[in-house]
Protein backbone atom coordinates (compact mmCIF):
# COMPACT_ATOMS: atom_id res chain seq x y z
CA UNK A 1 0.00 0.00 0.00
CA UNK A 2 0.93 3.47 -0.45
CA UNK A 3 1.56 6.19 2.21
CA UNK A 4 -1.02 8.78 2.36
CA UNK A 5 1.06 11.70 3.19
CA UNK A 6 3.28 10.83 0.34
CA UNK A 7 0.07 10.52 -1.93
CA UNK A 8 -0.57 14.27 -0.39
CA UNK A 9 1.92 15.62 -1.15
CA UNK A 10 2.73 14.55 -4.47
CA UNK A 11 -1.04 16.26 -5.30
CA UNK A 12 0.06 19.47 -3.64
CA UNK A 13 3.21 19.87 -5.37
CA UNK A 14 1.34 19.22 -8.73
CA UNK A 15 -1.77 21.51 -7.87
CA UNK A 16 1.31 24.00 -6.95
CA UNK A 17 2.70 23.20 -10.55
CA UNK A 18 -0.19 23.54 -12.32
CA UNK A 19 -1.16 26.64 -10.15
CA UNK A 20 1.98 28.34 -11.26
CA UNK A 21 1.73 27.40 -15.03
CA UNK A 22 -2.10 28.91 -14.87
CA UNK A 23 -0.50 32.13 -13.38
CA UNK A 24 1.99 32.48 -16.31
CA UNK A 25 -0.61 31.39 -18.91
CA UNK A 26 -3.11 34.12 -17.32
CA UNK A 27 0.10 36.61 -17.32
CA UNK A 28 0.92 36.53 -20.85
CA UNK A 29 -2.98 36.84 -21.81
CA UNK A 30 -3.09 39.80 -19.69
CA UNK A 31 -0.04 41.27 -21.46
CA UNK A 32 -1.61 40.69 -24.64
CA UNK A 33 -4.82 42.10 -24.07
CA UNK A 34 -2.74 45.18 -22.69
CA UNK A 35 -1.47 45.44 -26.13
CA UNK A 36 -4.91 45.39 -27.73
CA UNK A 37 -6.40 47.63 -25.65
CA UNK A 38 -3.44 49.93 -26.50
CA UNK A 39 -3.67 49.31 -30.58
CA UNK A 40 -7.67 50.03 -30.32
CA UNK A 41 -7.13 53.15 -28.55
CA UNK A 42 -4.52 54.15 -30.82
CA UNK A 43 -6.71 53.19 -33.66
CA UNK A 44 -9.89 55.08 -32.30
CA UNK A 45 -7.56 58.49 -31.69
CA UNK A 46 -6.24 58.00 -35.75
CA UNK A 47 -9.87 57.77 -36.75
CA UNK A 48 -10.72 61.05 -35.05
CA UNK A 49 -8.05 62.39 -36.08
CA UNK A 50 -8.90 62.02 -39.92
CA UNK A 51 -12.63 62.85 -39.38
CA UNK A 52 -11.35 66.03 -37.99
CA UNK A 53 -9.14 66.55 -41.37
CA UNK A 54 -11.76 65.23 -43.32
CA UNK A 55 -14.41 67.53 -42.06
CA UNK A 56 -11.83 70.22 -42.90
CA UNK A 57 -11.13 69.15 -46.39
CA UNK A 58 -15.36 69.40 -46.75
CA UNK A 59 -15.62 72.60 -44.64
CA UNK A 60 -12.90 74.05 -47.28
CA UNK A 61 -14.35 72.75 -50.43
CA UNK A 62 -17.91 74.10 -50.29
CA UNK A 63 -17.32 77.34 -52.01
CA UNK A 64 -15.19 75.80 -54.55
CA UNK A 65 -18.93 74.71 -56.53
CA UNK A 66 -20.54 77.97 -55.54
CA UNK A 67 -17.95 80.27 -57.01
CA UNK A 68 -18.28 77.72 -60.39
CA UNK A 69 -21.54 78.13 -60.54
CA UNK A 70 -21.16 81.89 -60.65
CA UNK A 71 -18.37 81.91 -63.07
CA UNK A 72 -20.65 79.56 -64.78
CA UNK A 73 -23.70 81.86 -65.03
CA UNK A 74 -21.73 84.96 -65.77
CA UNK A 75 -20.16 83.42 -68.86
CA UNK A 76 -23.31 82.82 -69.74
CA UNK A 77 -24.41 86.28 -69.25
CA UNK A 78 -21.65 87.87 -70.99
CA UNK A 79 -22.00 85.35 -73.90
CA UNK A 80 -25.63 86.33 -74.33
CA UNK A 81 -25.26 89.74 -73.91
CA UNK A 82 -22.40 89.89 -76.29
CA UNK A 83 -24.52 87.78 -78.71
CA UNK A 84 -27.19 90.72 -78.69
CA UNK A 85 -25.05 93.28 -78.98
CA UNK A 86 -23.62 91.86 -82.10
CA UNK A 87 -26.84 92.09 -83.56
Amino acid sequence: MSDPTHDTAAVALELERLRGTMEAGFARVDGALALLVQRNDQTDQQLVDHEQRLDALEQGRWPLASIAALVAVAGLLITLWQATAAH
